[in-house]
């Protein structure tokens, strides 16, 4: 594994908070939220970096609307870690920054990419895998990702292709990668079900692995305006002037479309450790208490007649009570209340466009 000092970790903090509304708002999202009682997510994500990664190289990345309340949270990183995007664009360019900010400061670092909004309780397991990764990266020119082994045929997540084993001198590692045939993009569930039969897939959980000098490489081939990017603000006399002026003009694209799917040499590494992405209130559901019913809450409820419902009250000092009612996701703030079938809690996005500017 390379030394602690050259290791960094840009930590992707942005999103909106659709999807969990009304507890997530615009400006504090699922990463921002306390949802199982030990911590938010982005909390976490910092602290299955301990002993892999010194606090002052953990960067962060959001937006103007989101940057206050994640400061608030990563009070044990320098207040100069945290990012604030002067605008919106996509994963590439949120990526291509952090790369230029740790490339000012060590161009020769290795570096991972990872989300803030997904639950993994196993710290010792992902600190193994993270380790391969990282001592991959630097013996090797390719770019590595962490693949999860699928449990089902999940048609809302992209997929990678596995190959052969990788080929790598003095590399010796539990967790060996192996080369990437190709990166599939969310199929549908006949052919998601396909993948899953044929065995040889991952899924693709967003975390990147690379050492500066390869991923710049490869963006000089395939992304040259992030690499133009890059340059800039390696050598940069004022970064935040350089970002304000220069990032708003970047196309915007994802990181996959930009280089993973182009790269000349991908890697996979399959993770061994526990993985939520916890993309709805159905996810939330299976970490919280279960009655006789089939009811899932975060705090005592009365019911009668009523069963598989989803309840989450976040009004201190209330009761919720459910008579006669089935499959409901029922959630309660201090402004708001949801009540939706749960049968469509990937549909809660589409509320957004209704609700009064207040509540977003």
């Amino acid at each position: 594994m390379p030394a602690l000092e050259n290791t960094y970790a840009l930590i992707l903090a942005g999103g909106s908070g659709t999807r969990f509304w009304p507890l997530s708002r615009n400006a504090k999202p699922k990463q921002l939220l306390d949802l199982f009682g030990n911590g938010t997510l982005l909390e976490q994500t910092i602290q299955r970096l301990e002993g892999l990664v010194p606090l002052e190289n953990i960067l962060i990345l959001t937006n103007a609307q989101q940057v206050d309340a994640v400061r608030a949270i990563a009070t044990m990183l320098p207040p100069g870690n945290v990012y604030a995007e002067p605008a919106k664009r996509d994963t590439a360019p949120a990526v291509a920054l952090g790369i230029g900010l740790v490339a000012a400061r060590n161009p020769d670092a290795v570096m991972m990419v990872l989300p803030s909004d997904q639950l993994i309780q196993d710290t010792a397991a992902y600190q193994a895998v993270m380790r391969d990764a990282l001592t991959t990266a630097k013996k090797t020119n390719g770019l590595v990702t962490i693949g999860i082994r699928p449990t089902w045929a999940c048609p809302s997540y992209g997929y990678i292709e596995r190959g052969e084993p990788a080929s790598i001198d003095g590399l010796h590692c539990e967790h060996p990668p192996v080369e990437v045939k190709r990166f599939r993009e969310k199929p549908n569930a006949e052919l998601a079900a396909q993948f899953l039969e044929q065995g040889h897939f991952t899924w693709n959980a967003g975390m990147f692995v690379w050492s500066l000098p390869v991923v710049i490489e490869q963006l000089a081939s395939h992304a040259p305006q992030l690499a133009g990017f890059i340059s800039e603000l390696r050598h940069s006399h004022d970064i935040d002037a350089t970002v304000a002026a220069q990032f708003p003009t970047l196309t915007p694209i994802s990181i996959d479309y930009a280089l993973m799917e182009k790269a000349r040499r991908v890697l996979n590494i399959e993770a061994t450790f526990d993985w939520d992405d916890v993309g709805s209130w159905i996810s939330i559901a299976k970490y919280l208490e279960k009655d006789s019913d089939e009811n899932r809450t975060n705090e005592p409820i009365s019911q009668i007649e009523s069963e598989n419902n989803i309840v989450f009250n976040a009004r201190p000092g209330t009761r919720i009570a459910l008579l006669g009612v089935d499959d409901l996701i029922v959630v309660q703030t201090g402004d708001a209340l949801l009540i939706a079938n749960r049968h469509q809690a990937d549909a809660i996005k589409r509320l957004s466009d209704l609700l009064p500017p207040e509540l977003l």
